[in-house]
């Protein structure tokens, strides 16, 4: 009987690991802005941006209510100066990051 309990319990446990394994919305999002903004903006709670004019992602929900950031980041985000690049993000990856801002709030 005990063996049989154990036995349960390991293939119960080898079913949920994958589960656990997997990255968050906020882990992936958290990952795609060190990989596309951390260049010039701080993607964190307390780092100062590498670009001093960059805003730190941290302070964005004081200027943008963070929901409203999904179709302005599905029709691509343009600014008025060079060194901030022009890109899209599909659905997957918006979720993913505005996931992560919320979490900086």
């Amino acid at each position: 009987m005990l063996q049989s309990a154990l036995r349960h319990g390991l293939i119960g446990l080898l079913l949920i690991t994958p589960a656990l394994a997997a990255p968050t919305a906020e882990q992936r999002g958290k990952a795609f802005a060190r990989a596309n903004c951390a260049r010039c903006h701080a993607i964190d709670r307390v780092s100062k941006s590498p670009l001093g004019t960059a805003p730190p992602l941290r302070s964005l929900h004081r200027r943008y209510p963070i929901d409203s950031l999904g179709e302005a980041l599905a029709e691509g985000i343009y600014t008025g100066h060079d060194d901030m690049p022009a890109f899209e993000l599909s659905p997957g990856q918006i979720h993913d990051l505005l996931s992560y801002l919320k979490t900086l709030e």
